[in-house]
């Protein structure tokens, strides 16, 4: 059976009230197993262990403790909590919990327990608690040893060479013999001419904020040869094409093109090549590390609970669930 204090927790910070139909009223627990009152997002002090039975109120045969109010806080974020330093705010939380319990209260009497999506709510709000416990008890990124972030940085060196990046500007227009035009008048354009250039020849002139001297502007992006094209807004001719410049604010010396139109292209800036040392990846690491033993620990816990609890799985009738038609779903804005 769950807790009251931790189901009231999730029911109040989370807004829920279907939750107050999981029939909890009546089952009241020890407040000394609370949650601790001391949190990584600064929970209050902790209450004295003589305290934590105390009670604070009664709704029917349940009691709510100092104990059950204490866990209620610490389930806030410590930004939530800041807002009950006061006494008035201290007695509204308390009547929220009390209206929460009554409601529950409620709930149990018309039989709301019972109901399927309830249960379900239940057997998702154990799913939860078991998951929250087994990440509590994962290091942190801070305690794991050095040496296995070394380690870690070793194996991986590549993933920490970032790669040169070169920010583009182009002009684009339909047709060859424009495009030819644009490009003789860029060859030996300054800055600011190359921003008049975009704004008479282009189909594309970006914000119309932009100085002129950014008219143009697509983004940075990486050398070919490192892999997938991070910028959808510059097509692969071009982000070839910018890589083929000698000098920044060079412009290419040919038209390069792709069946959506002619492309003039400029070397509007870039940022060189660096491998990021130890010392500037070790947060990462570390953080990418966790997130590992987490994933594994989850998968040991999944695989365990299968052998324990043997699962069978009945194909023919998975195979009957209807499937949505697609013609149902609505297509994207812009296609038919």
């Amino acid at each position: 059976m769950i807790s009251p204090s931790s189901s009231r927790a999730t029911r109040l910070l989370h807004g829920a009230l279907g939750l107050v139909a999981l029939g909890l009223s009546g089952c009241h627990h020890d407040a000394t197993s609370a949650a601790p009152a001391g949190s990584a997002s600064g929970a209050a002090a902790e209450v004295p262990s003589g305290l934590a039975n105390r009670v604070l109120a009664k709704v029917g045969d349940t009691t709510i403790t100092l104990g059950d109010y204490q866990a209620v806080l610490d389930g806030m974020d410590r930004f939530e909590r800041l807002r009950y330093q006061t006494a008035d705010r201290r007695k509204q939380l308390l009547d929220e919990i009390i209206d929460v319990e009554l409601l529950a209260h409620e709930a149990e009497r018309r039989g709301l327990a019972d109901k399927p999506e309830t249960q379900e709510l239940v057997r998702q709000i154990l799913r939860d608690a078991v998951l929250r416990d087994l990440r509590e008890k994962q290091p942190s990124a801070r305690d794991i040893p050095t040496a296995e972030v070394r380690a870690y940085y070793d194996a991986h060196r590549t993933e920490f060479k970032d790669p040169e990046r070169r920010r583009v500007a182009d002009i684009v227009v339909g047709d060859a013999p424009t495009a030819a035009r644009a490009l003789d008048a860029a060859r030996s354009a300054t800055p600011k001419q190359w921003g008049e250039l975009v704004q008479k020849y282009s189909r594309e002139h970006g914000a119309a904020d932009l100085p002129l001297e950014l008219a143009g502007d697509v983004g940075m992006v990486t050398p070919p040869s490192f892999g997938k094209n991070d910028n959808v807004r510059v097509p692969e001719v071009v982000r070839a094409a910018v890589f083929e410049i000698a000098e920044l604010g060079g412009v290419l010396g040919r038209v390069v093109s792709d069946p959506n139109g002619f492309y003039i292209v400029r070397l509007s800036g870039k940022s060189d090549a660096h491998e990021r040392s130890f010392e500037e990846a070790e947060r990462t690491i570390r953080l990418r590390l966790l997130e590992e033993k987490l994933h594994r620990a989850e998968s040991d816990l999944e695989q365990d609970l299968r052998a324990r609890f043997p699962v069978q799985i009945d194909d023919a009738a998975l195979a009957k669930v209807p499937v949505p038609s697609t013609s149902a779903v609505p297509a994207p804005a812009g296609h038919p």
